[in-house]
């Protein structure tokens, strides 16, 4: 009996969201509870896990196609109707059967690519075509890959002699094309089933696309830094150890799939080899210097047994190996590849990059017997002297989480007048207990003590004595909302930009409760892990750009708030104090500055700065000892 897999609700103010990537493809077992897909919503990708055991037998959501809460996404069933669904596409003739299927198991195999041929009409076309057409004319040769190839499974389609292409999957409705952003697996090297193979970019998200089955990775069709239309063939994956048979069956799609998407190289897919099926690239090889990613194709339709230098030519060396030997200052012609045919591997670059580490860590050792002096100032140069990025001299296309955080941050700052208030506050007292409580919260919690649970406990406390700073506003309604809770937004660098993930009912937390409530959302927040209802609802976002080393920064508000708080880098600084006993000393105390940017819609200059003041006397006066028990 099969059951559907519906999308479920994604928070309060979701009612959408949009499949980023299928962990599993049609035909893959399941296990209850086991990641199926990732779905996104404007903030985040999480997992959405199967209801059942039992094997996938359609999926209805596409990649990158945006879906109503509760809409079904796939189908999974026991798996002797997987089998059915398999075999049922041989009753049609092999040019029918990618399109029309049989009933219910066709349908969805048709769906996930080149189905959808009449909008990518360069290129899925031609490269469904001929996967269909194969079985009929060269009957004796396919025979015994006919069967799958008629229902490809999402991301994939098998052919003949056990070779399966990856294919672009459906990107959603308003797009029609992707684009590569890197090769996570080089030819040569063996991938496992539902494996991630490379990183496609769309307009919307970055995703992975995973492998749909194990074996060795025979050939890259398309190169880094390329843009192609759903249901292109990405790359060839064969049975593990049968690299060379493999190559056959792709190179027999090549020559009718190769003139419709570049009639041009037509000449150079004529030969056997399948590397030339993507040509298409060929063209612009003269503008490699520009785009080193497009040296891919040229070198995949000529191998070369002997890499030579980067700049090549003539020789198969992928945008990746060339980045990292430029990135490492490896020769690619001083090395011997141990890839396919003798290509260069990443591996190769980094041994030989480490080997060069090691050699010129060897002769530094007796210079500094020879000439102490020299020696002790040598460490100094290299530690002050940055390392020069890679970027330099490039261009780059703006990932999809930077385009959206760009559009937010304009819009913010259209839509709302915004001030930023600044205040400096003596931390001495909070720097005094956390000396004394910091060891025993991290083995108690197992969090760590920092100064921002503090800042933001104090932040909340002036939020509910200042709930103008915690309001929104819409002036089309002419209405300002309170809200009852303080949900505070922690701002959260991650690898691919900036993310805030929401402390929810914050203002109901002590500082305790704060610091592990943080320290678990910036972990899961960098490792992709929250979910969507934690990045939205936010009331009042705190950003702390000091633990970078800057003092100050004037942060631009978190739409539709009306407040965000910045925090400086702690630094020690001499300060007149007035003591008790001696008067007006000076010390040397911990100082930070505080600043809040603000709406000044709704946010009066002198609210913001009682709110600024109220904060500054609660930290600095430094009653929070109480909790921890000093």
């Amino acid at each position: 009996m099969s059951t559907s897999v519906t999308l479920p609700a994604l928070g309060e103010s979701v009612t959408e969201g949009t499949v980023s990537r299928w962990l599993k493809q049609v035909g893959d077992t399941v296990e209850a509870d086991e990641p199926l897909l990732e779905v996104s919503t404007d903030k985040v990708d999480t997992e959405i896990p199967s209801p059942t055991s039992g094997v996938l037998l359609e999926i209805k959501a596409q990649e990158e196609e945006t879906v109503e809460v509760g809409a079904v996404l796939a189908v999974i069933g026991e798996a002797s109707e997987a089998d059915g669904g398999q075999s049922a596409p041989e009753t049609p003739s092999a040019e029918d059967a990618p399109r029309e299927g049989t009933a219910e198991d066709a349908a969805p195999a048709a769906e996930p690519g080149p189905a959808e041929e009449p909008p990518p009409a360069e290129e899925p076309p031609p490269a469904e075509e001929p996967r269909a057409q194969q079985p009929e004319s060269p009957a004796a040769t396919p025979e015994p890959g006919s069967e799958p190839a008629a229902a490809p499974p999402s991301g994939g389609s098998q052919g003949s002699d056990g070779v399966t292409e990856v294919t672009l999957p459906e990107l959603g409705e308003s797009v029609t094309e992707g684009t590569v952003n890197r090769w996570l697996k080089q030819i040569g090297e063996s991938v496992k089933n539902d494996e991630p193979l490379l990183e496609v970019s769309t307009d919307k998200v970055d995703t992975e696309i995973p492998s749909p089955a194990a074996g060795t990775l025979l050939e890259i069709r398309v190169q880094e830094d390329e843009t192609v239309e759903v249901g292109a063939v990405l790359a060839v994956i064969g049975e593990a150890g049968g690299t060379a048979p493999a190559q056959e069956a792709p190179g027999q799609a090549a020559p009718e799939s190769a003139p419709q998407a570049a009639p041009e190289p037509q000449p150079a897919r004529e030969p056997e080899p399948r590397p030339q099926a993507e040509p298409k690239v060929a063209p612009p090889t003269a503008k490699e210097d520009a785009r080193p990613e497009q040296h891919g194709p040229a070198g995949a339709a000529t191998p070369s047994p002997t890499p030579v230098v980067s700049d090549s030519d003539s020789t198969y060396v992928t945008p990746l190996v060339r980045k990292l030997a430029k990135e490492h200052g490896v020769d690619l012609g001083s090395l011997d590849g141990t890839g396919v045919g003798g290509r260069i591997r990443k591996q190769d670059v980094l041994a030989a990059a480490e080997a060069a580490k090691q050699a010129a860590a060897a002769p530094a050792a007796p210079a500094p017997a020879a000439s102490a002096e020299p020696a002790a100032a040598a460490p100094a140069t290299p530690a002050a002297v940055p390392e020069v990025s890679t970027l330099r001299g490039t261009t780059e296309k703006m990932s999809r989480l930077r385009q959206t955080i760009a559009k937010r941050m304009v819009e913010s700052l259209q839509v709302a007048a915004q001030l930023t208030a600044t205040v400096e506050v003596d931390l001495t007292a909070i720097s005094q207990i956390r000396a004394k409580a910091k060891d025993d919260f991290k083995k108690r919690e197992g969090a760590s003590l920092s100064y921002l649970p503090f800042i933001a406990k104090a932040a909340i406390e002036a939020l509910k004595a200042y709930p103008k700073l915690n309001a929104t506003i819409d002036t089309e309604a002419r209405t300002i909302t309170y809200p009852d809770a303080e949900h505070l937004g922690i701002a959260v660098d991650t690898e691919k930009g900036l993310l805030v993930p929401v402390i929810k009912d914050a203002g109901d937390l002590n500082i305790g409760g704060l610091a592990k409530r943080i320290a678990d959302l910036a972990a899961r927040t960098r490792q992709n892990k929250v979910t969507p209802d934690e990045l939205t609802g936010g009331t009042f976002t705190i950003t702390n750009y000091g633990s970078a080393g800057t003092l100050m920064d004037t942060p631009i508000i978190n739409q539709p708030q009306v407040a965000i708080l910045g925090t400086g880098a702690l630094v020690k600084r001499p300060v007149v104090i007035s003591d008790p006993r001696l008067g007006q000393v000076i010390a040397i105390r911990d100082m930070m500055y505080l600043s809040v940017s603000y709406d000044h819609r709704l946010v009066d200059g002198a609210v913001a700065a009682r709110f600024l003041s109220t904060l500054k006397a609660r930290l600095e006066g430094g009653d929070f000892g109480a909790e921890f028990g000093v």
